[in-house]
């Protein structure tokens, strides 16, 4: 169910304030847990089908293209709350495509630590207001969504042109 495990938290919040952050944490760890579980099994089952569907020059960009920028394709789905990106399909991805698991765990936590975390405050703060709270504010979360991305996106981009320029050129033969 989507967005059921933050309902869950705001849920929680709700009823028993006290409780909220341990109910955030519970679900960073199952969120990660779970995620794991896909991506290790991506990664085993994955390999031999995008090494031959990744074979072509086209699949080649495609897997460089992912290894520079896909974790970014994991971490808007898991830390934006509001839109229902397909997390499992890039968690897949990136386990088929031999991400680190450690880099993998680390983007997933980044999102899901702020975004749970907030849940839980929010619904501790604002009790039984806070889904219509969510709701009447949907637009500027898509837009902190929204810049989010594109900052993460310049980030790796720059991090990306900086290892470039350091990296030794390769003379031709």
């Amino acid at each position: 169910m989507v967005g059921g495990v933050d309902a869950l938290i705001v849920l929680m919040a709700i009823v028993n304030r006290s409780q909220a952050y341990l109910a955030a944490l519970t679900a960073i760890a199952g969120s990660l847990i779970g995620s794991l579980i896909l991506f290790l099994i991506a990664r085993k089952g994955g390999e031999e089908y995008h090494r031959h569907h990744t074979s072509s020059p086209r699949g080649a960009k495609l897997r460089a293209w992912f290894h520079e920028y896909g974790l970014l394709t994991v971490f808007i789905p898991a830390f934006v709350p509001i839109i229902p990106l397909p997390l499992k399909i890039f968690i897949i991805s990136a386990g088929a495509l031999e991400e680190s698991p450690v880099t993998f765990s680390i983007v997933l936590l980044a999102a899901r630590v702020p975004r749970y975390m907030f849940l839980a405050w929010l619904g501790s703060r604002l009790g039984n207001d806070t889904l219509p709270y969510l709701r009447q504010h949907i637009w500027e979360l898509i837009l902190l969504a929204s810049g989010l991305f594109i900052l993460l996106y310049l980030a790796v981009r720059i991090i990306h042109n900086h290892r470039m320029s350091k990296s030794p050129a390769i003379l031709p033969k």
